[in-house]
C-alpha cells in the first residue's frame, strides 16, 4: 500500500497551484484528479478574467487573495510566457441611479489596494469604447484575461519538476482519519485503491463538500454545503464591438452578464447565473437575456448577432443566504482532523487568486508542521 506525504484531491488550477507551491519545499506531493485530464471543470469553463479586486468586501479572503493574485499572475505570465492580455475594464453605470453603486465599488477598491482605478465620465466612456453608452464608469487598468489551460499546465510542470506526481482518472470515495495519518480509498483507472497520506488538502471543487464529509465533518452545520450555479456564454458574431472588458453595475453578489474579449479578440457574453442539480456543460439559456444586456450597453449598435458558446458551473456555498460567500480555506484541527485542509466554495475570483491561494495554503501547512 502506497504512502504519501501530502495528497491534494483535485487537479484544477487551484489544486495544482497548491501542489506546485507545496512541492517546492516538500517531498512526496501527489495530486489525485478524478477526470482523465487536469482542469476539466470550473478551471476551464469560465471567462478567463484576471480580476482587479474591486468587487470583494475588504477583509475577506477573496479580496486579499485576488489583489495579491492579480500582481503575481501577471508576473508569472510574463516570466513563464503564459498567454495573457492586460486589457483593462469598464464597469458602466447606464443610468444616474446606478452611479452610487460605482462610488461604493471605488471605495471598496481603494480599501483593497487596487491600483490603476479611476472614474470615467460619459465622454471618456465614448472615447475609450465608442460603442458603449453610459453615464459614468470605473476604469480598472489591471483587469485582463489569461488562458486557464496554460496556467494549469504551468502549475503542473512546476509540481513535476519538483518530483511531485499527478494521477488522473483517480477518484477518492472515502477517507478515514487514523490519528496521525489518513487512509484514502477510491478507484483509479477502474481499479480500487487504498492510499495513506500524512496530510490531505481537499481542493475538490464542485465535490469538495462531499470530500469534506468523507472525513466526518458535518458540512451542513459548518456551512460547507455546496450548490451548483451554472452560467451560460454566448459569443458575438463578426467584428468585436469592444476592445476591453465591459461590465454592468453588479447585482448583489452576481457581477452580471459582461463582455469579455478572448485571446483571439472575439467577444464572449456572460455568464448569466442559475441553479442546477446536475453537472451539464451544454448551453441551456436562450439568447434573450444576453441580447438585453447588449442593448443596454450598446443601444446604437445595430445588427449584432450572437451564438451559443459554452457553459460553466460554479461551486456556490448554500448557507450564506444574502451575505457575501467568501472562500473557505481552513485547517480542520479545531474539528479534530489535524493535517486536513479544506478549500470549499472556490468560485470566482479563484483563477486570478490561484498563485496566492497556493502560497496561502503552503503557509497553513508550514504552520501545521511547526506546531
Amino acid at each position: 500500500m502506497e504512502e504519501a506525504n501530502i495528497v491534494v484531491i483535485g487537479g484544477g488550477v487551484i489544486g495544482l497551484s497548491v501542489a506546485a507551491q507545496l512541492s517546492k519545499t516538500n517531498e512526496g506531493v501527489y495530486v489525485l484528479e478524478k477526470n482523465r485530464r487536469i482542469a476539466q471543470e470550473s478551471s476551464s469553463h469560465n471567462s478567463g478574467v484576471i480580476h482587479s479586486g474591486i468587487h470583494y468586501p475588504h477583509g475577506t479572503l477573496k479580496a486579499e487573495l485576488c489583489t495579491r493574485g492579480n500582481t503575481e499572475l501577471y508576473r508569472l505570465c510574463r516570466d513563464q510566457n503564459i498567454p495573457c492580455k492586460r486589457l483593462g475594464k469598464l464597469t458602466v453605470a447606464v443610468s444616474e441611479e446606478e452611479i452610487p453603486d460605482l462610488d461604493r465599488l471605488v471605495k471598496n477598491g481603494e480599501e483593497n489596494g487596487v491600483k490603476g482605478m479611476r472614474i470615467i465620465d460619459k465622454q471618456g466612456i465614448k472615447k475609450m469604447e465608442p460603442n458603449i453608452v453610459g453615464e459614468m464608469a470605473i476604469y480598472t487598468e489591471s483587469t485582463g484575461i489569461v488562458e486557464p489551460d496554460e496556467l494549469s499546465n504551468y502549475f503542473m510542470s512546476v509540481l513535476k519538476n519538483n518530483n511531485g506526481t499527478v494521477v488522473t482518472d483517480t477518484e477518492v470515495t472515502g477517507i478515514e482519519d487514523r490519528g496521525n495519518i489518513y487512509l484514502l480509498r477510491g478507484s483509479s483507472a477502474g481499479k480500487k485503491f487504498n492510499f495513506y497520506s500524512r496530510t490531505v488538502v481537499n481542493s475538490g471543487g464542485l465535490n469538495s463538500d462531499q470530500i469534506a464529509s468523507f472525513v466526518g465533518l458535518d458540512v451542513d452545520r459548518l456551512g460547507y454545503r455546496l450548490t451548483y450555479k451554472k452560467g451560460d456564454y454566448y459569443r458575438i458574431k463578426g467584428d468585436p464591438p469592444v476592445k476591453m472588458l465591459v461590465y454592468p453595475v453588479p447585482q448583489g453578489n452576481w457581477l452580471g452578464i459582461h463582455m469579455t474579449p478572448d485571446m483571439a479578440g472575439s467577444v464572449k457574453l456572460g455568464p448569466n447565473s442559475y441553479y442546477v442539480d446536475e453537472i451539464d456543460y451544454s448551453v441551456e439559456s436562450n439568447s434573450d437575456q444576453f441580447m438585453e444586456e447588449v442593448r443596454r450597453l450598446m443601444p446604437a449598435v445595430a445588427g449584432i448577432e450572437i451564438q451559443p458558446d459554452s457553459a460553466g458551473i460554479r461551486p456556490a456555498l448554500a448557507a450564506h443566504g444574502s451575505s457575501f460567500p467568501d472562500f473557505i480555506i481552513k485547517h480542520e484541527r479545531e474539528h479534530g482532523h489535524y493535517g486536513f485542509i479544506n478549500l470549499i466554495g472556490m468560485d470566482s475570483p479563484g483563477l486570478t487568486a490561484s498563485p496566492a491561494i497556493g502560497e496561502y495554503v503552503a503557509q497553513i501547512y508550514e504552520n501545521e508542521i511547526d506546531e
